[in-house]
């Protein structure tokens, strides 16, 4: 799991847009406008995963094989700041939906990106916006991942 992790914040960290990449250990919870990250940001966790046996190896440790089925979880967040009323100045419209046009360039880096030698490629399967009311925009993009002989 680890090698996956760093494998993607990699393949993020060349969305130069990101100020801040990390695993997702509860930074945007209980803070609010003070969350301990640079804007904008995507925190990156396993959301969960199902098993099946495929047999045993008696090779490998530990011998029973299984393949899994997991969700990766994209949580994408910036301070909004901006006016995105249809009389805003462009240059204010651009800022304030920079969020979603980084979601966008992420979306092509990791969409079918393979992560590690023991996993398939990411599946893009959800996409919801996180209501709050502390100034922060956050969105939630959930990514499947299939992993073998774990």
């Amino acid at each position: 799991m680890k090698e996956l992790l760093l494998s993607l914040e990699t393949q993020l960290a060349t969305v130069t847009a990101l100020q801040y990449i990390d695993e997702d250990w509860g930074q945007l919870d209980d803070y609010g406008p003070h969350a301990p990250v640079k804007w904008p940001c995507c925190l990156v966790d396993f959301a969960d995963a199902d098993y099946t046996d495929i047999g045993t190896d008696r090779t490998a440790t530990p011998k029973n094989r299984q393949q899994a089925i997991g969700s990766i979880t994209f949580n994408f967040a910036n301070m909004k700041i901006g006016n995105s009323s249809k009389k805003a100045p462009i240059n204010q419209k651009d800022q304030a939906y920079l969020l979603l046009q980084i979601i966008e360039e992420a979306h092509k880096k990791i969409h079918g990106f393979c992560p590690g030698s023991t996993s398939g490629s990411l599946i893009r399967k959800s996409f919801r916006r996180i209501k709050r009311d502390d100034g922060i925009q956050q969105y939630r993009v959930v990514y499947n991942i299939g992993l073998n002989n774990v």
